[in-house]
């Protein structure tokens, strides 16, 4: 049957049917596609957060699907899905580290912010050596965003120890991203020495992260590139690519900003009931 989608009884129908077959597929067909596709309808369409979240861990639980151990890791760190909960990051850290391992990049990610970051929750042991583990994975796998911050590790260094007067900022939306180590005051401080950092400055291998962020679209690691060719940090001083570095990432900020309005002009619209 061909569907009229200007036509609001046939978008009904369409979205009612299509909630029909990704039941059929997970439940009678057993396919762990159609499950994470179902977690995915009835977030997205139905705005059913509690039926989405049983779906999305059972489906990690019970077929490994990596998708949805992210999902629900996402779910369990934000506490969505479940009423009056302030979320579970040791939960949450649980699913991301399963999706890791079954090759899920963002699930990487995750995982990695988690034991890295300063501004987590006492249930998360900071690791930074193994969040360091994390994040390589999803970069190898082409996570734009785990390049970027190993970039950004590379280029502040990581100390062992946290600065204590370092304050910690949480995120509603997402995981938190790690702290920006902090070196210390010449006038009130010893300067760190080489032995003090788990993760040394290296200005090569910031380079060499920043590029392959911006090769997957990372505005930031572009203007983080530009910058690099502009002062010759970790590659040789190039205003040529400083300038073309810098036009790419304003086009792609540009680009941000379209989509953005794009999207908020959809959400004005809305989905019939």
């Amino acid at each position: 049957m061909a569907y009229d989608l200007k036509k609001e009884s046939d978008v009904k129908e369409y979205v009612e049917k299509l909630g029909m077959e990704y039941r059929f597929g997970c439940y009678m067909e057993k396919k762990p596609e159609a499950c994470h596709l179902l977690g995915d309808y009835l977030e997205g369409i139905k705005k059913d957060f509690e039926k989405a979240s049983k779906v999305y861990k059972s489906t990690c639980d019970d077929y490994g699907y990596a998708k949805s151990c992210y999902k629900y890791g996402n779910y369990s760190f934000l506490g969505k899905g479940k009423s009056g909960s302030k979320g579970e990051p040791r939960v949450a850290y649980q699913y991301y580290e399963k999706g890791c391992q079954l090759n899920d990049p963002d699930a990487c990610l995750h995982s990695g912010l988690l034991l890295f970051s300063s501004s987590m929750p006492k249930e998360i042991d900071r690791d930074v050596m193994k969040g360091l583990e994390f994040l390589n994975k999803s970069c190898d796998m082409n996570n734009a965003t785990a390049c970027f911050y190993l970039s950004g590790m590379h280029i502040a260094g990581v100390q062992k120890k946290l600065d204590p007067a370092a304050t910690s900022a949480s995120s509603s939306s997402s995981v938190a991203p790690p702290s920006a180590p902090t070196t210390a005051s010449a006038s009130t401080k010893t300067p760190p020495k080489d032995s003090d950092y788990v993760v040394l400055k290296d200005m090569k291998k910031a380079f060499m992260f920043a590029r392959k962020a911006c090769e997957l679209r990372n505005m930031y690691a572009c203007a983080n590139l530009s910058q690099m060719y502009a002062r010759g940090d970790g590659i040789e001083k190039n205003e040529k690519e400083a300038e073309r570095y810098k036009k790419l990432a304003i086009e792609m900020h540009d680009e941000v900003k379209k989509q953005q309005e794009t999207l908020g002009f959809q959400q004005g619209v809305g989905m019939p009931n």
